[in-house]
């Protein structure tokens, strides 16, 4: 899943203004293949600690790691046991595959693959090759039983990058939390979950991107700029991480009831819930059902908030917002 970064760009420039407040700390490095940034309120330092956790929680869930859980899971070696964070990741994972009726998958990885958004090398794409692999996705394939995933066929494999990135924000929070931290802000990959107030002793403020192809830190925009109060946010588009072949666009959310890239009636979809697992994958659920689906999911859940951008039909260079009630409160004027 594409993650987008704007929200810690502006973040961090606020920050940056108010670092003469020596009681927070402000972190950052590089884990899961892209950067972090964590700034908190408290008596100590823990950049060695969440360097720790962050590495652990790659042995767990990095499909990118060839002996963490995940990948052994994937390789059906018979003497691996989940962890309390492989077991997290299934269980929301399965939780959300039910209320999406099967839209979002983590069983999806060997289109992932073979579409070249995976781990491992791009397959000449034809609707055989899709046909062929189609029989190994679906979670009513895979069940965790006694501390063992039990697959229905070997060839099966996870991918978790639509929800992992999202659960690793959880668990360098959790850790805070833990500590007795009130008020910080954990950002990895995009992801993010606040809690109480910044150095200024106001509500964390983050910004959504415009859904401008190809952007990066030196082009990209802000569509609008939320406060969070002890929520979690995540987004995912499709605008960024795409390639095309033979005159055909290729985005890297695939949609798992039919093997092939998800349709682009949604260009970013931002989700706000509790916690940031919650937020992350229901965020790739949006970009797979569209934005008709994607209503009536919010509606029937009732338990998230959403900012949606999606193509406006009668002018094809512009785009028209959805934003859920409870999201119009959270836009920072």
């Amino acid at each position: 899943m594409n993650k987008l970064t704007t929200s810690i760009l502006l973040v961090g420039i606020f920050l940056f203004a108010c670092n003469n407040n020596h009681s927070y700390y402000k972190l950052g490095g590089y884990a899961q293949g892209t950067t972090y940034h964590i700034t908190y309120q408290g008596n100590e330092e823990y950049s060695g600690e969440i360097d720790s956790l962050l590495k652990a929680f790659d042995l767990s869930l990095s499909t990118y790691i060839e002996n963490s859980i995940i990948s052994r899971i994937n390789t059906n070696d018979t003497s691996v046991v989940p962890d309390s964070l492989f077991i997290e990741f299934f269980s929301k994972s399965k939780e959300v595959y039910e209320q999406s009726e099967g839209a979002f998958d983590i069983t999806v990885a060997p289109l992932v693959n073979a579409y070249g958004f995976g781990f491992s090398k791009k397959s000449n794409i034809d609707s055989v090759l899709i046909d062929s692999l189609m029989q190994f996705v679906g979670m009513d394939k895979v069940k965790l039983e006694h501390s063992r995933l039990i697959k229905s066929d070997p060839r099966i494999m996870l991918d978790g990058n639509a929800i992992a990135q999202g659960q690793s924000v959880d668990y360098v929070s959790e850790f805070l939390e833990n500590k007795g931290v009130e008020n910080y802000l954990v950002e990895i990959g995009g992801e993010i979950r606040a809690k109480g107030l910044n150095p200024n002793g106001k509500l964390w403020r983050v910004g959504i991107d415009k859904p401008i192809e190809h952007s990066d830190e030196s082009n990209r925009q802000l569509q609008a700029v939320i406060e969070l109060k002890n929520k979690s946010l995540a987004t995912s588009g499709n605008y960024r991480k795409f390639y095309e072949e033979s005159g055909v666009k290729y985005s890297h959310t695939i949609n798992p009831k039919t093997g092939y890239p998800a349709k682009q009636s949604i260009l970013s979809a931002t989700i706000i819930a509790d916690d940031c697992i919650t937020a992350d994958a229901y965020a790739t659920t949006c970009m797979v059902i569209g934005l008709e689906k994607s209503k009536e999911l919010l509606k029937r859940l009732g338990n998230l908030d959403a900012y949606l951008i999606y193509p406006d039909p009668e002018h094809p260079d512009k785009y028209k917002i959805f934003m859920t009630e409870g999201m119009k409160k959270m836009i920072s004027e």
